[in-house]
């Protein structure tokens, strides 16, 4: 439990445009994600009896740079202290990279696991959307092994499918479901994902705390209660449980606050303690009306 946890931590900030079959046609306008570092304290929310898990203590710092013209890179570094009930405490490291063209067509991803300062898990490889009247998804792998995984046709990418929640939400869209790949999971699996989006936030209207630092800097944004439910994909959705459930105030510009993750028997909260904008990459006049 502790370990898919871990693993699944990637796909809370990927969510962070182009394929939109399954909802009213989007405003075709880019969004552009502002480059920031953003530090979370990582707690544990609620637990059933049963879950195994009395405690979490940790941090996770994000960081996403780049621009509509170069693609956006995203680093990730999740360190959790989980305490059982009996006592005994795991410690784990996770850290993600990832970089992703604009067009959403191809993601280079890399991930690093390690448990009680051993290694336990890496994952590593490309994937590409092919060009053509029938594109054709493939992700070519090197770690854990090198092998060959074929993708559906309609798969979103992490900064693909956050483009298009942001567009979503501001066409008033409630209900956005989509098939997912980040990487994850050993590279070799994907989920289908169903998003629910609330009313938006006006610049102003819920503003953050004051002991968030850089947050005065979100006032003029705009933003969206959002919850994401993860599936397996393959399965009848009619007769699942979600695998888990994210829900966050998500922010025109990228950022996110409020996480919360429930996997039903425990659920973890990350509260935005510090955010950081960083400087935001260049595009030339041809590039950025391409």
């Amino acid at each position: 439990m502790i370990s898919r946890f871990e693993i699944n931590a990637r796909s809370a900030f990927a969510v962070l445009a182009g394929l939109a079959w399954s909802y009213p046609a989007l405003a075709e306008e880019p969004v552009h994600f502002a480059p920031h570092r953003a530090v979370y304290e990582l707690s544990l929310a609620d637990s059933s009896a049963g879950a195994g898990v009395s405690g979490v203590a940790g941090r996770m710092v994000y960081e996403l740079n780049g621009s509509p013209c170069d693609g956006y890179t995203q680093n990730m570094r999740f360190v959790t202290v989980m305490t059982n009930q009996e006592g005994t405490e795991t410690l784990s490291d996770l850290r993600n990279s990832s970089w992703e063209d604009a067009d959403g067509k191809k993601l280079r991803f890399s991930s690093t696991q390690y448990q009680n300062d051993e290694l336990a898990d890496a994952s590593q490889g490309d994937a590409a959307r092919s060009k053509g009247a029938t594109p054709v998804v493939g992700v070519d792998l090197v770690k854990p092994s090198k092998k060959r995984v074929a993708l559906p046709n309609d798969i979103y990418f992490p900064m693909q499918h956050a483009s298009t929640l942001v567009q979503a939400a501001k066409n008033g869209v409630k209900l956005l479901t989509a098939n997912l790949y980040d990487g994850s999971e050993k590279g070799e699996k994907y989920y289908l994902t169903s998003t629910a989006i609330g009313n938006e936030y006006k610049p102003g209207a819920k503003p953050v705390s004051p002991a968030l630092k850089g947050g005065d800097k979100l006032a003029g944004v705009a933003s969206w209660p959002m919850s994401i439910s993860y599936f397996d994909a393959g399965k009848d959705q009619e007769d699942q449980l979600p695998a888990y459930e994210l829900s966050f105030r998500y922010f025109e510009d990228g950022v996110t606050s409020d996480l919360k993750i429930d996997y039903g028997e425990f659920a973890i909260k990350g509260e935005l303690k510090e955010l950081t904008f960083l400087d935001p990459g260049k595009c030339t006049t041809s590039a950025s009306t391409r």
